[in-house]
Parts: structure tokens; sequence; C-alpha cells
């Protein structure tokens, strides 16, 4: 169950009928006057900052309040079965971006994380069944700890670094203080703590997340791992990434698929154009190579 774990992004809810990001910018938008904002080529979280602040400046507005309202919106998206084919893979972990419980199945999990952080997320997990699932951007229970902006992105990196590289501060005598990279350097015994553990210690196949050259806080980690593999010459790096791309985002991502490969990430293509189907065929891919492994 431990010899790998699944990553999971938004593209897995879009099988479900429902609202769409696009809908829920223009909602948001509608909803704080500011309708006339043009998205264009903006990242997304600077367009969220730019959002926000010209909201602040139409009404008195706390970003609770909008985080609330983006929460309860995603909390609306459906189940699928991909979500269910998900839950039956034969894997301890799954890291996902998304917001909401869609994996779970249902907003009533157990949340097991060492430390109860209100708006990072390093260490978030909850616990369901027989899977622990890690919101490494926050969840819809605690909707500050939803990770939107350029602010709340660089927050989260500058967390995530200090975990890794230079330690932690936290008061609680259950969190290794040490970073991460010592304790694997010296070949320690690594209790899992944090989601980030697993991008060093298990094979991670990742799925349905486009990775966006905004999410500055995972492309730093394939980042740091690559470099400490390769340049530093780190052996106890031994594990794999894994990503999963349809034929037709491989050929129009090539620039994409480079930086990857150059960051230690094995490109996988599935030939296949149904979004249900493809997303069936990514996880039997992934069943067979562990099968009779457990």
């Amino acid at each position: 169950m431990n010899k790998f774990s699944l990553f999971v992004g938004n593209d897995i809810n879009n099988i479900s009928p429902g609202i769409s990001w696009s809908d829920l910018l223009a909602n948001i938008k509608t909803k704080y006057n500011v309708a006339s904002l043009e998205n264009g080529q903006k990242p997304f979280p600077m367009l969220y900052e730019e959002i926000f602040l010209n909201a602040i400046k139409e009404k008195d507005l706390h970003e609770k309040e909008l985080k609330i309202y983006i929460a309860d919106s995603v909390s609306q998206i459906k189940q699928n079965e991909i979500h269910q084919l998900i839950r039956a893979t034969p894997t301890a972990n799954i890291i996902t971006t998304n917001y909401e419980f869609s994996l779970e199945g249902s907003p009533d999990t157990v949340n097991s994380s060492l430390i109860k952080e209100t708006t990072y997320s390093v260490f978030r997990k909850h616990d369901s069944a027989d899977k622990t699932y890690w919101h490494i951007h926050g969840d819809c229970n605690n909707p500050t700890s939803i990770n939107l902006g350029y602010e709340h992105y660089c927050g989260q990196l500058q967390k995530m670094r200090d975990y890794v590289v230079n330690g932690t501060n936290y008061t609680s005598e259950t969190v290794y203080k040490e970073p991460l990279i010592k304790r694997l350097s010296q070949q320690k015994k690594l209790n899992l703590q944090s989601w980030i553990d697993l991008f060093f210690t298990t094979d991670i196949h990742i799925l349905g997340l486009s990775l966006d050259f905004v999410e500055i806080d995972i492309w730093w980690l394939l980042t740091y791992r690559a470099r400490n593999k390769f340049y530093r010459k780190s052996n106890f790096i031994s594990n794999k990434l894994l990503y999963y791309t349809t034929k037709k985002w491989y050929n129009i991502s090539k620039d994409k698929m480079q930086l990857l490969q150059a960051n230690d990430v094995e490109i996988i293509v599935i030939d296949e154009s149904n979004k249900t189907k493809y997303y069936k065929k990514v996880l039997e891919t992934i069943n067979k190579r562990y099968q009779g492994s457990n």
C-alpha cells in the first residue's frame, strides 16, 4: 500500500456536470461588481489578486468572505466513477490540489494532521477508510486555507522550503524539527508527517493536473528534488515521478513536457480522447505496474 502515491488534480472533476472554474470566476466578478475585468492571459493567482483588490475598493470585503463563497461553490462538485476508481486503487496516500472532498466521497473525514494549520498546508491531511488524503492547497472545511492568490502561494512555498531545507520551528513535540533533506541524507527513520515526504520516498503518479507554471510550490519541489538527485548526487533519492497526459495535450505542450523530463519526471502518454475512458486507462496502467507487489 505504500509503494506509490497518487497526485490528483481538478480535471477529474470536469467529468461531473456542474460549475466550471470559468463559470466560478464569472460568478465571483459579478457578485463583487468587477465583471468588467478581463481574464486575458493573466495567471490565475494574479487574476484572483486583481479581483480581490478591486472588490475591496468597491466594498469593505474581508478575504475570508470571498473564500467562503468559493468553498461553498466548489463543494457542490459531484463525485463520479473516476473518484470511486481512485478510492479502489491500492495506495495508502492520495495527494490533491482539489479543495472539495469528492475524492473521499464525503466531507465527513478525520483531520489527522500533526499540526492544525489554519492557512498553509504542509501537514494537512484527512483520513477516510483505509486512505490518507493530503489537500495541499487547502480544503473547503477551512476556507482560509484555500490557496488562490500570489500572497498565499508564496507563503505556502516559504513553509514548504522551511520544512525541506531549513527545518521547522513549530512548538509541537510530535513534529521533526530537522530539515527533511538532512533526515533523508542521514538515512534516519522517516515517520510520514507531511505530503512532501512522499515526493522523496514513494513513486508519485500525477494525473488530472495541468501543472500550470503558476503552481510555483509544486515546480519548486520538483526542481529542488531533481537538483539534489543529479547536481548534489543524492543517491538516497530513488523513487519515480510519473506524469500522465493525453496524446493531444502532449503534442501541444511539449515545452512543459521537456521541463518535466528535465526535472526527472517520466511522461506517460495515453492515446484516448474520451475523458472517462482516459482516466480508466491511466488507473489500469498504474494498477498493473504494482500488481502482486503489495
